[in-house]
C-alpha cells in the first residue's frame, strides 16, 4: 500500500485547567485568533481551537475528573498532549498503519470536532499521542454524517 504525504499539522493540542486563563496568552498575548470554544460531551472536555497560518492550537479542558484528559492533567500538569496530522483518506491510512504494526487507539473514523479523526496509542510514536483528521471531503466525512465539504 503506498503511503501519501501527509496534507499539514491540523494542530497541536494542549491540555489545561481553563480555556479562559489559557486564551489570554494565546489570544492577547501571541495574537492567535480565537475560532471556536464548544463541548465535546462524548469526550467529557471543552475546546478551544484558535488559528495560527495554516494550523491550529487546540486549547483542551476536561470537564468530568474521570476522562484520560483530566488523568492527564492531574499527573502531568498543563501542557502538550497530541498532535494532529491532516490525511487523505483516514479509513486507508489506518489499515496501513495497523498492517504495518502500530498500535491504534481507533480502528476506524470516528467524529471529530473538525471531521472524522483516529488516534494512534503513545507506545507506537516515541511517547507522542498522534491524531489524524481526514481532510475536508474525504470518504469518511459522508459515512459519519458531516456536511459535503
Amino acid at each position: 500500500m503506498a503511503v501519501l504525504p501527509p496534507g499539514r499539522i491540523h494542530h497541536v493540542a494542549l491540555v489545561v485547567r481553563s480555556i479562559e486563563a489559557s486564551a489570554v496568552l494565546w489570544r492577547d498575548y501571541l495574537g492567535l485568533r480565537l475560532e471556536t470554544i464548544m463541548d465535546i460531551e462524548s469526550d467529557h472536555v471543552r475546546i478551544a481551537f484558535l488559528g495560527v497560518g495554516e494550523s491550529k492550537v487546540e486549547l483542551v479542558e476536561p470537564t468530568d475528573d474521570t476522562t484520560g484528559v483530566a488523568r492527564f492533567l492531574a499527573t502531568k500538569g498543563e501542557g502538550f498532549h497530541h498532535l494532529c496530522i491532516e490525511v487523505g483518506n483516514l479509513s486507508e491510512e489506518l489499515t496501513r498503519l495497523g498492517i504495518e504494526g502500530l498500535e491504534l487507539i481507533d480502528s476506524a473514523p470516528r467524529r471529530g470536532a473538525e471531521g472524522p479523526v483516529a488516534f494512534i496509542h503513545p507506545r507506537s510514536c516515541g511517547g507522542v499521542l498522534v491524531e489524524l483528521i481526514e481532510a475536508p471531503g474525504g470518504p469518511s466525512w459522508r459515512s459519519l454524517g458531516y456536511p459535503p465539504g
